[in-house]
């Protein structure tokens, strides 16, 4: 990783977040978040969550730099959700765009299937998530997962509830996967004791 360039390029997404958020001094801001992420990319703590290939975790600490320098200016955490995903909208809505072609797709339930099955051998593989148990049948996927590294790591920095920014994640997908397929989320790892997911085809 280009240290330097990495964290410039995320202090320039934080911009964004502060003018979502409203905030006027955003160059002052920025400087203390370039500040933060530059300590929490030298800190043991990195050293110890960066060993995940499946995980990117310099994204997930600009995102969680974000957070903390945020939660300093007294913002709630629906607060801070919501200016952090307004600050990635572009990012967002590309990955939204790409959804939605797939849901026109007759067989947009096998691509969800293979995702799933995908990512879960990668998890697997590097330790990254826990899964009590992943089923996988002709029509359905079904997953708890009990450990998760993305919450490890809010959690390291003591605000776990955070997290439901990457949690959202699945949500927004298959809020955009609707023609073939069926999510259903019963709980998730930022406030809850378990991550439970149901893919359904329809």
């Amino acid at each position: 990783m280009d240290q330097d360039k990495t964290v410039a390029g995320y202090a320039k997404a934080y911009e964004r977040v502060l003018k979502v958020a409203g905030f006027s001094d955003i160059e002052k801001r920025a400087s203390a978040y370039r500040k933060r992420l530059t300590e929490m990319y030298a800190s043991d703590d990195f050293a110890r969550h960066d060993v995940y290939p499946s995980t990117n975790t310099p994204y997930i600490y600009a995102i969680i730099a974000m957070c903390l320098e945020l939660k300093k200016t007294g913002m709630s955490d629906a607060e801070i959700i919501e200016a952090i995903n307004g600050g990635f909208e572009r990012r967002r809505n590309f990955f939204k765009r790409l959804i939605k072609a797939i849901d026109h797709l007759p067989n947009a339930f096998e691509i969800a299937r293979k995702w799933n099955i995908s990512d879960h051998e990668k998890r697997v593989k590097d330790g990254s998530i826990t899964y009590d148990y992943f089923n996988v049948s002709k029509d359905k996927v079904e997953y708890h997962i009990s450990k998760c590294m993305y919450v490890e790591m809010f959690e390291s920095y003591g605000i776990r509830s955070l997290c439901k920014i990457f949690c959202m994640t699945d949500e927004t997908a298959y809020a955009n996967l609707t023609r073939h397929v069926r999510f259903i989320r019963h709980s998730d790892l930022s406030d809850g004791d378990a991550c439970h997911d149901e893919v359904i085809r329809k």
